[in-house]
Parts: C-alpha cells; sequence; structure tokens
C-alpha cells in the first residue's frame, strides 16, 4: 500500500519562505507524475504544481517566479520551495504521485501565512 507523507508546512510571516517534503513509503520502482494542490477554507482544491519522472514542470499563474517544485526520484520525495508566500495563500497543501494507472493523495499539511 502506498502512502504520502507531506511535512514542512507553518507558519510564516507573508514574504516568508517555506518548504515542503513529501514521502511515498513503500517501495515503488516508478513514480509518474508528481504534484501538489492546495485547499484553502471555502474555496475548491486547485492544482498548483506539476513535475514529471523527468522533471518539466508546470505551475499555476499564480504562484510563478515563486513557487519551484523538484523531486528526488530515488528517495521517492517531490518538494516545495514556497518564497515570497502572500497573506492569500494559507491553506491544507495536499502532495499526489501517480503510480501505475492510480493516483496518490497525501493527507495534507497546513500553510499558514501571517500578514
Amino acid at each position: 500500500q502506498v502512502q504520502l507523507v507531506e511535512s514542512g508546512g507553518g507558519l510564516v510571516q507573508a514574504g516568508g519562505s517555506l518548504r515542503l517534503s513529501c514521502a511515498a513509503s513503500a517501495t515503488i520502482f516508478r513514480i509518474n507524475a508528481m504534484g501538489w494542490y492546495r485547499q484553502a477554507p471555502g474555496k475548491q482544491r486547485e492544482l498548483v504544481t506539476t513535475i514529471t519522472y523527468g522533471g518539466s514542470t508546470n505551475y499555476v499563474d499564480s504562484v510563478k517566479g515563486r513557487f519551484t517544485i523538484s523531486r528526488d526520484n530515488a528517495k521517492n520525495t517531490v518538494y516545495l520551495q514556497m518564497d515570497s508566500l502572500k497573506p492569500e495563500e494559507p491553506a491544507v497543501y495536499y502532495c499526489t504521485a501517480e503510480i501505475g494507472s492510480g493516483t496518490y493523495w497525501g493527507h495534507g499539511t497546513q500553510v499558514t501565512v501571517s500578514s
């Protein structure tokens, strides 16, 4: 059974930085795309960024230039470096992983931004 475990969330001041990590708990031959979603209170969950096995990335326009996704395929881990965080960006951040024909989700990590 695959489990994704996120870490790195917390409280940061506006303009500050946080680095999220997400590790797959099981030994997996290959994880295809990995990504991060976020869900703010009262809002729909939105896709923030994705990265393919080969390292190609995509970002939602609102985070381009401030967030960076990366991965370590040997460790089955994906990272999200978030810089210049904005007061409107507090949310629960979820990582996802596409393995075979399935998509797996982490339980989420809370990011709080104080103004």
